[in-house]
């Protein structure tokens, strides 16, 4: 099977540092490979894999300003479409856009919905309703106008992180440093548990950070920049608990996944998809505010590292969500 997998071009696939989109993307393509599968990746010319790489840049315009975004895109996109036809199936991790092609190409297209930027974008998914193969990443983030394959859950390469057994005593905040991520009930969970908090991820909101989170720091609540591969395994598996007071209907929840494979607890603000990547009481917990969570940080030695580590691998691993898209992929070309 002849797979093209279009990656964004925000960012290198996989990613330095942020990057969900592109490294779903990576996984996805790795995996195939890895089942024997002719692979090409549309990403950015710095980009790594195992199979053929396409490229219209040589990085990402997330990491070289002076390249206008719409402009990448657009060749980006167009480099694929217009090469349609030497694949048997197009796996699009890059929003709407691609789907404006589908009518002009007899190549199936199916799309990995990450989220929904705006309620303005949906009336594009809308008109490829019924030439269009839609999957949600998770059951909560769909939308009722659309017509959809299945879900699958983001995959993790649990190569990457190992099981942590003995934890540090630190909370950890780990993303987006931003409100709809809630950086700064973090802090105030931490303050309220007495505990240190260890804050990791990139600026976003540059005032939010100004405003609401540089006042608190100190040697008790520590903003440690944005962690690598190799640093967020150690992060996540040394803390005592993530923690994840989101203010948004979150569709997925990287971290969340990546800490419990560690065998780190996740108390989430029950949004979005948390309720179906935690399991109450059991992975972590799902609460509705500060207060709730200054609880069930006092109630983290109930939760068994080893079930947490447990329930992540068998429902978030790359090759759970390889195999999952590929039995989807049969069941496109019949």
């Amino acid at each position: 099977m002849r797979v093209a997998v279009l990656a964004p071009v925000a960012w290198r696939t996989p990613p330095r540092h942020y990057g969900p989109w592109e490294q779903i993307a990576s996984n996805i393509a790795e995996g195939l490979v890895k089942l024997g599968m002719e692979v090409t990746l549309f990403a950015t010319g710095d980009s790594i894999t195992a199979g053929k790489l396409e490229s219209v840049c040589a990085v990402g315009y997330e990491e070289d300003r002076g390249q206008d975004a719409k402009v990448l895109e657009c060749l980006h996109i167009s480099n694929l479409m217009e090469q349609a036809g030497a694949f048997d199936i197009i796996h699009n991790n890059f929003d709407f856009l691609p789907l404006t092609y589908s009518g002009l190409i007899k190549t199936p297209l199916i799309t990995t919905i990450h989220g929904f930027s705006s309620p303005r974008i949906i009336p594009v998914y809308k008109k490829y309703n019924h030439r269009g193969h839609y999957v949600s990443i998770s059951n909560a983030d769909r939308s009722s106008e659309l017509e959809y394959l299945a879900t699958v859950y983001n995959g993790l390469d649990t190569a990457d992180f190992e099981f942590y057994e003995k934890p540090d005593d630190y909370l950890l905040y780990f993303g987006r440093i931003h409100p709809d991520k809630g950086t700064a009930e973090a802090i105030a969970i931490a303050k309220k548990s007495k505990r240190r908090l260890l804050i990791a991820g990139i600026i976003q909101d540059e005032n939010y950070y100004r405003e609401k989170v540089e006042p608190f720091l100190s040697a008790e609540i520590e903003y440690i920049g944005h962690a690598g591969p190799e640093k967020r395994k150690q992060l996540l598996g040394n803390a005592y608990a993530l923690l994840h007071p989101i203010s948004f209907n979150e569709p997925f929840g990287m971290s969340v996944a990546e800490a419990m494979l560690c065998g780190t607890p996740v108390i989430a603000f029950n949004r979005g998809s948390m309720s179906e990547l935690i399991r109450d009481a059991e992975t972590g917990f799902l609460v509705d505010n500060v207060d709730e969570a200054v609880e069930a940080v006092n109630q983290i030695n109930t939760i068994d590292r080893v079930a947490c580590h447990t329930w992540a691998a068998s429902r978030f691993s790359k090759d759970k969500m390889v195999a999952d898209y590929f039995d989807l992929y049969r069941q496109i070309l019949g």
